[in-house]
């Protein structure tokens, strides 16, 4: 028992003494991160393309990776069913690159979707611990009636939300995480080992 504690405060005074020699990279990242997240909240509208044509390239070339693994090895069980996920993987990637404003209207959509499925979601976890007489009951019931809230004004909009909607989230998420980042290297900076500063 004993030497899983003491192999837990090994591995926690390493983690704690490498946040600290490297505090200035993580607050380097959590201000780009910052930047970035203000720049999409202040031009939305370029931010979701960029997200859109973002995916566009992941989808391509995960596609092109899966075929060329995929044609490899053509004696594989399943090489019918891989083929296709990676010409799906290219083709998708494709629409996103050449068409990028329908690759938002259809990302808008599925963002939609997540965002109704996780408010449901968060308000019944909520009130399931409302009844154990859980204290933070209240702020994940809040937190859902927000998510099902955006989703109904995304969708009430739709499909001129599409234009904006993508990028304003995702600059909102980047202000958040730069903000989160920066708060742990300015941690890291004071975390420091006795008689180091």
């Amino acid at each position: 028992m004993s030497t899983t504690k003491d192999q837990l405060d090994r591995i926690q005074s390493t983690i704690t003494n490498s946040l600290h020699a490297h505090w200035r990279l993580f607050l380097t990242e959590g201000i780009l991160l910052m930047i970035l997240g203000l720049l999409a909240i202040v031009v939305p509208n370029v931010a979701t393309l960029a997200v859109a044509v973002f995916i566009g390239w992941l989808l391509l070339l995960s596609g092109i990776v899966g075929l060329v693994a995929t044609l490899r090895m053509r004696s594989a069980p399943g090489f019918g069913w891989s083929l296709l996920s990676a010409v799906i993987g290219i083709a998708a990637g494709v629409v996103l690159l050449l068409w990028p404003l329908s690759g938002a209207l259809s990302l808008t959509l599925v963002l939609t979707a997540f965002l109704t499925v996780e408010g449901v979601a968060s308000i019944l976890y909520a009130l399931e611990h409302r009844r154990e007489l859980s204290g933070r009951w209240g702020v994940m019931l809040f937190s859902g009636l927000v998510d099902l809230i955006l989703a109904g004004m995304i969708f009430a909009g739709f499909p001129a939300t599409a234009a904006w909607a993508i990028g304003l989230l995702v600059g909102i998420n980047l202000v958040f995480g730069g903000s989160a980042v920066i708060a742990m290297a300015l941690h890291a900076r004071g975390a420091a080992p006795p008689g180091k500063a």
